[in-house]
């Protein structure tokens, strides 16, 4: 594909997707279920010291998710959700098999390649990152 304005359309398009995601999903384990639900469920599954796992990952899903939104930072953000999404996978998803009806892994895949995209592409022209650039 060799047209910018369709190319920096699709990549703004896949960080707004992606941002509102991981803001829901971060607001959910902070103040839906809430920290101290989520620790418990994370205790349940083994995941390493399960309360301070459950702020560090709601923080982050909610952060880099506004990040995305933003286009801020967005190669280091998708990094980061990335390896969110491989923590995910590993400790809650890995043993339920692929459907996400089932608990399993589908969704943190699709989540985790489309980061993996933004990584490599970048944000895009519209973005604080391509105006930010103007400034550097």
């Amino acid at each position: 594909m060799n047209n910018p304005a369709l190319r920096d359309t699709a990549l703004f398009l896949l960080r707004l997707a992606l941002g509102v995601i991981f803001i829901a999903h971060g607001w959910d384990k902070a103040f839906g279920t809430g920290i101290d639900a989520t620790a418990d469920q994370w205790g349940n599954l083994h995941i390493p010291q399960p309360t301070l796992s459950a702020w560090v990952v709601s923080v982050v899903e909610m952060l880099g998710g506004a990040m995305l939104v933003l286009g801020l930072l967005t190669p280091a953000a998708a990094g980061v959700l990335a390896l969110d999404m491989v923590a995910a996978f590993y400790f809650v998803h890995l043993d339920n098999g692929l459907f996400v009806s089932d608990g399993g892994w589908e969704l943190v895949l699709v989540l985790c390649v489309a980061c993996v995209t933004l990584v490599v592409f970048g944000s895009g022209r519209a973005s604080l990152d391509r105006a930010l650039s103007r400034f550097a």
